[in-house]
């Protein structure tokens, strides 16, 4: 059978009329940008993260951005980000203006390290983002006194924790994306931004209408980051089926662990099931295994119908648009192995017992195990 990737619309039936309803309720009321449907979502947000304020924005890219922004990043800052992540994380600081500065990532979670972030602070650096990626959150404990700033890229790991606490307690902001394949998706782009701190909570909700407050008055400069209704609005019906979603995947994922494992996969050092660092909770927006000729398996794969995905194929300190900042092959080597093993393989809830089976039957006839 085919396995797709991701099918968005085995999840539709969970939330259809209340989506619709929704979307119904903002086009009869013709309140469009912010007002109360955005501060309802929010709210919503900030109650089942546990953080005080949740500022929705336009996107996860711009999440990071205007969190960037909040703290005064710009020309002569370092912020500290992995090579091995997507380009938005490293992209909004070349935006400012400011520099990022690549720490390797471990290679059991492909999470940067507080220890291996701590190693490339200098009196230059503003601010470290983090990346919890795949759906497990990075620990950062390993930080010294005092610091930069942290800012949690938690696009892929909404509702993952650490030590029992969500994203938005890990750091000073935390940046989550409502990209439709997220764990928690929009019917088009979104984001919002996570804090405890009231005083950055006011700045970003500053920032996202232009620096302006009262409206046309502008003490700063800001941009147009703002959250449309509509999309809160359908984040707003989608929020309560969060956990249910989280936990099919979570089985999911262990009925891979097992079958890979069963078939002898594991033993022969064909691939390497995915790890989860003590104190974590994963909540596997992706299921990425390291592969042995992984190109060759997913070809294969491809070539039964079965969706695979390669994040991420070439490592950010590699992309010909950081060039000046005068890195090579070799630099980072624990990312750019996993540039050339990862390979992330269906994993969405609705995905069938049959249909991993079939997953894994392929895999297994590529290696001939």
């Amino acid at each position: 059978m085919a396995v797709p990737f991701l099918d968005l619309k085995a999840q539709l039936s969970d939330y259809r009329a209340d989506a619709l309803a929704a979307m119904t309720r903002v086009m009869d009321e013709q309140a469009f940008i912010l007002g109360v449907g955005v501060r309802r979502f929010e709210e919503a947000l900030a109650a089942y993260a546990g953080v005080e304020h949740v500022i929705g924005v336009s996107s996860g890219t711009d999440a990071l951005l205007v969190a960037l922004m909040a703290l005064g990043v710009g020309p002569g800052d370092e912020v500290i980000v992995p090579p091995f992540t997507f380009f938005a994380t490293a992209g909004v600081v070349a935006r400012l203006g400011a520099t990022p500065v690549f720490a390797d990532i471990d290679e059991g979670t492909f999470n940067l390290t507080g220890a291996g972030a701590a190693q490339a602070i200098t009196d230059k650096t503003k601010a470290i983002i983090p990346v919890h990626l795949f759906g497990q959150m990075a620990d950062m404990s390993g930080l010294p006194a005092g610091a930069p700033p942290v800012i949690e890229d938690a696009a892929q790991s909404l509702g993952a924790t650490r030590s029992g606490a969500m994203t938005g307690h890990h750091g000073a902001m935390a940046c989550v994306s409502f990209f439709p394949s997220k764990n928690l998706g929009a019917f088009g782009d979104g984001g919002a931004v996570l804090t405890r701190d009231a005083a950055l909570a006011d700045r970003l909700s500053m920032l996202r209408i232009h620096g302006a407050r009262p409206k046309y008055h502008h003490s700063v400069v800001g941009g147009n980051f703002r959250l449309d209704a509509l999309q809160a609005a359908i984040l707003e019906v989608k929020l309560p089926h969060l956990d249910r979603w989280t936990a099919a995947r979570q089985a999911n994922a262990r009925l891979y662990d097992e079958l890979l494992d069963a078939r002898g996969l594991v033993s022969r050092g064909l691939i390497t099931l995915p790890v989860t660092a003590p104190d974590n909770t994963h909540v596997y927006n992706q299921y990425v295994i390291r592969a042995q000729d992984r190109d060759g398996l997913q070809a294969a794969l491809k070539a039964q119908g079965i969706g695979s995905m390669i994040y991420y194929p070439k490592s950010l300190h590699e992309q010909a648009c950081f060039e000046a900042l005068g890195h090579g092959p070799g630099d980072f080597p624990v990312s750019e192995a996993a540039c050339a093993s990862v390979l992330a393989l269906p994993i969405y809830g609705e995905l069938t017992s049959g249909q991993i089976a079939e997953v894994v039957d392929a895999i297994a006839a590529f290696y001939k195990v």
